[in-house]
């Protein structure tokens, strides 16, 4: 990955983040209340989103690499499973010679 195109990578990630950030401390505690943003200012955050996805996925095409970077939570359980060395090869219940 060149060095501009990890800039832009990072301004993007940026920008996404200060969206994000700008989309929950303006959204109501409650669903009663309204929303303090105009309905076309919602619409014109998402088409920001969605921009800012397209390119990220072209970034990473360019770069040779599969767009599959999504977010995850911290306490979800992960793709693979760690596996000890020694309990490789080992039937359970037969004895180490």
């Amino acid at each position: 990955m060149s060095e501009e195109s990890a800039k832009e990578r990072e301004i993007l990630m940026v920008m996404r983040k200060v969206l994000a950030a700008i989309v929950k401390d303006t959204a109501p505690e409650h669903k009663a209340l309204q929303h303090p943003l105009s309905e076309q200012t919602i619409q014109d955050i998402r088409a920001c989103f969605g921009l800012i996805t397209a390119r990220e996925k072209e970034l990473a095409e360019l770069a040779g690499r599969i767009a599959t970077e999504r977010p995850y939570f911290t306490d979800e359980a992960p793709a693979a499973t760690t596996v000890s060395i020694s309990s490789i090869g080992r039937i359970e219940g037969q004895k180490e010679k």
